[in-house]
């Protein structure tokens, strides 16, 4: 197995407009519809020559959203700047910033669609 085998993650949401809201809110960027049959798709920013992953907001038919099962860690300069945008955005804070030592900081959110989220900045970026 290659270095950093995850290569696409999925966040399940019930109601797409508030889903895309609060990404876009939170993180400041626009998600990109993706065409997909059987289901409506928001990729996240992507490129197919960088090494990583990326995403999207799925809304489909019998498929729930919420929980805490897996959680996707989005890359942050600071945590601090996206959860301070949060609770405005409709989501909440389960775990605010704090040091994972030499791993840098990470928090955890909880989206509007009931989603558990996590934020991460490496140790070299500012604090």
């Amino acid at each position: 197995m290659k270095s950093n085998p995850i290569t696409w993650c999925e966040i399940y949401v019930q109601d797409m407009e508030r889903a895309k809201s609060f990404y876009e809110t939170v993180f400041q960027m626009k998600l990109e519809k993706l065409e997909s049959p059987g289901m409506e798709m928001w990729a996240f920013p992507m490129s197919m020559e960088a090494i990583g992953g990326s995403g999207a907001l799925v809304q489909m038919e019998g498929v729930k959203s919420g929980g805490i099962g897996t959680i996707p860690y989005f890359h942050c300069n600071d945590v601090a700047d996206e959860e301070s945008r949060v609770v405005a955005a409709g989501g909440q804070v389960f775990k605010p910033k704090m040091s994972i030592g030499q791993y840098g900081f990470m928090a955890l959110i909880v989206d509007t669609e009931g989603n558990t989220i996590g934020l991460h900045m490496p140790p070299q970026a500012t604090e």
